[in-house]
């Protein structure tokens, strides 16, 4: 079964580029034609590349590898959304704050001051304060939740970066950069691939067109953890069943060394009639017993 077809790419525009005179010329191996202005993108490679990012997401959601969804364009910020708590990812989706990858820390302690004041919203603490300071807190609250919210269950820096044009989300590629972490992303017509590791040609602006790619990346982090979970539910079971195989081998064996040691005491029995025929003691007794 095909991951993505290009009769998908062609409904949802994926083909379409920007304007010629806003292209980077780096893209131009990616660039199938040009019509009425606009660059039209090669969806052959669009399909291929897919592929490669697709299936070294899933393998690597399988290793148990986090991934984190950045696009924070007002076109996408719902699909980012949507996909990433569909599969189970982190994501951004408002604004990247500086030193999210290459300073965790700090974003961490971020996070736990936010699920602090989550905590006394929710027993009525911030209720029981005075009006101004109530007010100032549930704006700190409104705005770390804002940037934050998306990260709540990231305890670590992610494995994986997938990104919705790498040329507004400068910031994230250049810290995924320097932390070493792979990169897939929608490179458009006007955009840089070389920081990429992954780069997808193709729309990065119609929302169609996003939704299709960032929800195949998604399906690939769903299947790569199903695969996972399957592993880890039957390996008890083959140790469980790997008990009674080898009783049972044993048990084999030892019958066959039984069965071989019998075989050897009837041939020596053989071979010491014979001698004793030979030497006519069998006979001489027949004789006597006469």
């Amino acid at each position: 079964m095909e991951v993505l077809t290009m009769k998908e790419l062609l409904e949802t525009g994926v083909h379409f580029g920007h304007r010629t005179r806003k292209w980077n010329p780096k893209m131009a191996s990616y660039i199938f034609t040009e019509r009425k202005g606009i660059h039209i993108i090669d969806l052959e490679q669009t399909v291929e590349m897919f592929k490669k990012a697709y299936y070294y997401v899933r393998d690597r959601a399988a290793e148990g590898a986090e991934i984190l969804f950045v696009g924070t364009k007002k076109q996408v910020q719902a699909t980012i959304a949507e996909e990433a708590i569909r599969c189970g990812a982190h994501y951004v989706n408002r604004r990247w704050l500086g030193g999210t990858l290459t300073n965790f820390a700090t974003i961490k302690q971020s996070i736990a001051r936010m699920k602090k004041l989550e905590t006394l919203v929710e027993d009525g603490t911030v209720e029981a304060m005075p009006n101004k300071e109530a007010s100032k807190l549930k704006r700190e609250l409104a705005k770390l939740q804002r940037n934050l919210d998306g990260l709540r269950h990231m305890e670590r820096v992610p494995d994986l970066l997938y990104v919705i044009d790498p040329d507004v989300e400068q910031n994230a590629v250049h810290e995924a950069n320097i932390m070493g972490i792979p990169i897939i992303a929608i490179v458009d017509t006007n955009c840089d691939p070389d920081p990429i590791d992954f780069p997808i040609p193709g729309n990065d602006d119609a929302i169609k067109a996003t939704k299709l790619i960032t929800a195949r990346i998604a399906d690939a982090v769903l299947e790569g953890r199903e695969g996972r979970q399957d592993e880890v539910e039957s390996a008890p079971a083959k140790e469980e069943e790997g008990e009674p195989e080898g009783e049972a081998e044993e048990i084999e064996v030892k019958a066959e060394a039984e069965e071989a040691k019998t075989g050897t005491e009837e041939i020596e029995e053989e071979e010491i009639e014979e001698k004793l025929e030979e030497l006519g003691i069998i006979e001489e007794e027949d004789d006597d017993t006469k």
